[in-house]
This record gives C-alpha cells, sequence and structure tokens, in this order.
C-alpha cells in the first residue's frame, strides 16, 4: 500500500485528527465536570463556581452514600440482578434468535412469531398491568421481579440483533453440518455460539448497562429499603432525605451537601462497573453490533 503524501492528503489527516480529539473533548469535559462538582462544596456548586476543577475538596457526598450498610446491601442487589439479568440474556437471546433466523420454509411459524415480537415493542399493557401481574406472582420484594421483567423490557431487540447476525452467518455451515448428521441443538451449540461472540458480547453490554442503570422498578416492586437495588437506593437518598430523623453529625454532613454534588457523586459510582466491564466488551461491540444490524 503506497501512502498518499501529497499536501491535500496531509490537511485532510490533520482535519481528521482535529475532528477526533474535538469528540473526544465533547465526551469527556461533561464528565469531567461532573467529578469536579462530585468534589466541590454546597456553596461552590450552587453559585456555579465550579469549572473543570472542584472548589473546596471534599469528599462529603460520597461519604453521605458509603456512611450505612443500606448502600452496600443495595451494591450487592444490583450485582446480583446483573448477574442473573445478563446470564438469562445470554441463554434466551440464541434460543430464540437461531429458529427465527431461518426461512419460512425451515420454521413455518417464523413470520407469526416476528410479528408477535414487534407487537410488544409497538405496544406496552402498562404499569398497573404489570403491577398487578407480578403480584398475583407472589415476586414482591424478589430480585426475580427486577431480573424477568427487565429482561423482557430488552429481549426483543436483542433477539433481532442476534437473529440478523445469524443470518449473515455462511448457509453453508448449516449444509456441511447436516451432511454429517447434526441436528438442530448440536448446530447452534457447537457452529453458531462459538462464531456469535461479537453478537453476544453486544447484546449482553446491553443487558448489564440497562440493568445497572434502571432503577423505577425497584420502587414499584420492592416495598422495604433493604431489597433496593443500588440506583433505586441511590435515587431515594437523593429525593427522600428527612431532616427530623438525622441525628446532628447526619444534619452537619447534610448541610455540606446539595442535590448538584449528591446527583454528580451518584452518576460517578453508577458508571463504575459499567467502566470496569466495557474493556472486556469493547473489542466486540463495533462487529456484533454492525453485522447484526445488516439484513439481506
Amino acid at each position: 500500500m503506497v501512502k498518499d503524501t501529497t499536501a491535500g492528503s496531509k490537511i485532510f489527516d490533520v482535519l481528521i485528527v482535529i475532528i477526533l480529539v474535538v469528540v473526544a473533548l465533547t465526551c469527556i469535559l461533561p464528565l469531567w465536570y461532573t467529578l469536579a462538582i462530585s468534589f466541590s462544596t454546597k456553596s461552590a456548586a450552587a453559585g456555579g463556581q465550579v469549572s473543570l476543577w472542584p472548589v473546596g475538596f471534599n469528599l462529603n457526598s460520597y461519604k453521605q452514600l458509603l456512611q450505612d450498610n443500606q448502600f452496600f446491601v443495595s451494591f450487592w442487589t444490583s450485582i446480583k440482578r446483573v448477574v442473573l439479568g445478563a446470564g438469562l440474556n445470554l441463554l434466551v437471546v440464541p434460543l430464540m434468535a437461531y429458529p427465527l433466523s431461518k426461512t419460512i420454509k425451515d420454521f413455518r411459524l417464523r413470520n407469526f412469531l416476528m410479528w408477535a415480537m414487534i407487537f410488544t415493542m409497538l405496544f406496552n399493557g402498562g404499569l398497573i398491568p404489570l403491577y398487578l401481574t407480578i403480584k398475583q406472582l407472589g415476586l414482591f420484594n424478589s430480585i426475580w421481579s427486577l431480573v424477568l421483567v427487565g429482561g423482557a423490557q430488552t429481549l426483543v431487540f436483542n433477539v433481532i440483533l442476534a437473529m440478523n447476525f445469524f443470518r449473515n452467518l455462511p448457509k453453508e455451515l448449516d449444509e456441511a453440518a447436516l451432511v454429517d448428521g447434526a441436528g438442530p441443538w448440536y448446530i447452534l451449540l457447537k457452529v453458531y455460539v462459538p462464531l456469535s461472540a461479537p453478537v453476544l458480547a453486544t447484546v449482553s453490554l446491553f443487558s448489564i448497562v440497562y440493568h445497572w442503570n434502571e432503577f423505577l422498578y425497584g420502587l414499584v416492586f420492592m416495598t422495604r429499603e433493604q431489597y433496593y437495588p443500588l440506583q433505586t437506593y441511590i435515587q431515594q437518598v437523593v429525593v427522600m432525605l428527612d431532616p427530623s430523623t438525622m441525628s446532628t453529625d447526619q444534619l452537619q454532613r447534610l448541610s455540606q451537601l446539595s442535590n448538584k454534588t449528591l446527583n454528580a457523586a451518584k452518576i460517578f459510582i453508577a458508571m463504575i462497573p459499567v467502566l470496569v466491564v466495557y474493556p472486556f466488551l469493547q473489542r466486540f461491540f463495533i462487529h456484533g453490533i454492525t453485522l447484526g444490524s445488516v439484513k439481506e
């Protein structure tokens, strides 16, 4: 390959670098600003004095979130929710996507099931029927109410992504396996799944991010604070502080806090698990989502 060294090519390369730097700063600076606010004093944050460096550096916002055991209980609940939700996602998505990737000739109910799935994306039964269903199933204060409802919310999109990925794999793989006497289960587990690491990593990342960040269902299905996932607990800390139930030390810490600094701390605590997981899945992400989005 011969590298173009003309003046126009060099100018173009410089413009590309400048654009990429600007895009990177656009992503990084808001996060850095939020971090600076989380480490600043209440008065500095409320007065708009914080730019890109903390004013009156302190850890009061983080101490407010970390001062009691409930924070760690909720953190562990969210970890269990993510592990169970992502695991269930990895189990169900390939099992649904593989038959739906076949033609009508191979799977006659394909179109009917696809329309049934798409219907659930377009029309939602609403929160009240969902609440009554979970109540009838006896899943209040259960981690499974969060796992199952959250999994159902993201399932159809993930299945469509995986289905299109399967459809773009060479059809000769199926034909060769069938000639060798392999059945559908063997083909799925020994041929498709090993080749589907990019799309499975992608849908797992989507599932992890959803289960970690979602907080509403924790409020709806959990009647006791000790069952709250982390995001629900933090949301309650921010909006439900009751000064009448606080000790003198807690009131003193509260006087040093503002919703702005506390919300900034919440954002960064919520980001940590995703930042830890993402580097391991990032190399699969682009290939999985682009190939899975192509339809013949």
